[in-house]
């Protein structure tokens, strides 16, 4: 059994916890990253870094790089029945990033552990499991299990739990969640863009009596297409996982939903990623016991619909940094209540508005599909409509 001793241990190597600890590396903090999957960042997933994100990766000059490769969002345009009910503009949903990028996960991982690395070449630790938590007044023992299999011990001033919505720390914590499941189902795939030249910066959302679909354009001439999908057996496979060789007959279903409901045609054989989703909602009752905190999907899982979960741990990330660097420094002990409540109550605020979305984009028959469309057309022409970007932009953030 090996022993060692850091600052600070992140559980999960994901992109919150990549970010927790490259902020605190660029602090001079001593961190430790310990990730369970011993490959590459693969696959596109999560896509959307928003305008507070991008601000806070300027903190480790990570903005620069995401920005020369993401492709950026500078608009919404709302569809129905294939006709345009109105545009936003997200020119002045941020004075310093009025876009969103769009970036494949993998990439932004990829960045954020060359990062990393820059500071602290030996800070990630793959194919590393934590397994126990042992808490003492002023350290954690945590115990995992390594590469090969071996017992690994480290012993760490504080502990971050960044390992995703089924936190194996928040449950060595014994601290619980509440929240709901909710019924609605999607289907995602990457294609190459056939939209309109015109529409290649613009994320198009389609809320026609069928059914939402949305997509956003992506780096090399691809765009996300999503797709709320009935519950039935059409795409089942589709939830075993993300998966970068797609089979092509779900490919074909859903490009097939897609030009059905939009008009638009995505060429099957070129997509290049595919995968099912539900949705649930989920918080934990607590933020963190003594040296252990929770970060990310760990302390609240909300709908992706609207591309706010990743960004809401990098902003929990960016909080938390200064405070854990500040207590090493100082021997304070965590946890901090003002930065729980704050975290929580942001990710209340993103799930009403995630759960707004779903609602909008539900299948409508008859009036309900006039009223949803006269409701669009109004929000998408008021002079206040700049607000609506900021809220889509996580300006409030």
């Amino acid at each position: 059994m090996t022993t060692d001793r850091t600052d600070v241990l992140v559980v999960g190597g994901g992109p919150v916890g990549l970010f927790l600890a490259a902020l605190l590396a660029a602090r001079g903090i001593d961190v430790r990253v310990w990730e369970r999957r011993t490959t590459p960042p693969t696959g596109s997933r999560a896509i959307g870094i928003h305008p507070p994100s991008l601000d806070a990766f300027g903190a480790i000059g990570l903005d620069a790089p995401v920005l020369a490769e993401a492709a950026l969002v500078r608009s919404g345009v709302a569809r129905s029945r294939g006709r345009a009910l109105g545009t936003l503009s997200f020119a002045r949903a941020s004075d310093t990033h009025p876009y969103v990028a769009a970036l494949d996960q993998h990439r932004t991982e990829t960045l954020l552990r060359e990062r990393l690395a820059a500071d602290l070449p030996d800070a990630l630790r793959t194919g590393t499991s934590i397994t126990g938590l042992l808490r003492h007044r002023d350290a954690v023992d945590a115990t995992g299990t390594g590469p090969d299999g071996e017992p690994v011990t480290l012993r760490a001033t504080f502990v971050v739990g960044a390992d995703g919505a089924r936190s194996v720390v928040r449950d060595l914590l014994g601290i619980g969640t509440t929240g709901r499941d909710y019924p609605d189902r999607y289907v995602m795939g990457d294609f190459a863009d056939p939209e309109d030249p015109d529409a290649r910066d613009a994320a198009l959302v389609d809320v026609g009596p069928a059914g939402v679909v949305e997509s956003f354009p992506l780096p090399d001439g691809r765009r996300r297409y999503v797709a709320l999908v009935p519950d039935d057996d059409a795409f089942a496979g589709a939830e075993r996982g993300v998966t970068d060789a797609p089979d092509g007959a779900l490919a074909s279903r859903l490009a097939a939903v897609v030009t059905e409901r939009t008009g638009i045609a995505p060429d099957p054989t070129t997509c290049s990623m595919l995968s099912g989703f539900r949705v649930r909602r989920r918080e934990a009752d607590r933020i963190g016991v003594g040296r252990v905190v929770l970060v990310g999907d760990a302390a609240h899982e909300i709908s992706p619909i609207g591309g706010q979960g990743m960004n809401l741990g990098w902003l929990d990330a960016a909080e938390l940094a200064p405070l854990l660097a500040g207590a090493v420094r100082s021997g304070a002990v965590g946890p901090w209540p003002e930065h729980a409540r704050r975290r929580q109550a942001a990710a209340r605020r993103a799930a009403r508005q995630a759960e707004a979305n779903m609602a909008m984009g539900r299948p409508v028959r008859g009036l309900g599909t006039l009223g949803r469309e006269a409701l669009l057309r109004t929000a998408l022409s008021l002079p206040t409509a700049h607000g609506l970007a900021r809220l889509y932009a996580m300006a409030w953030a």
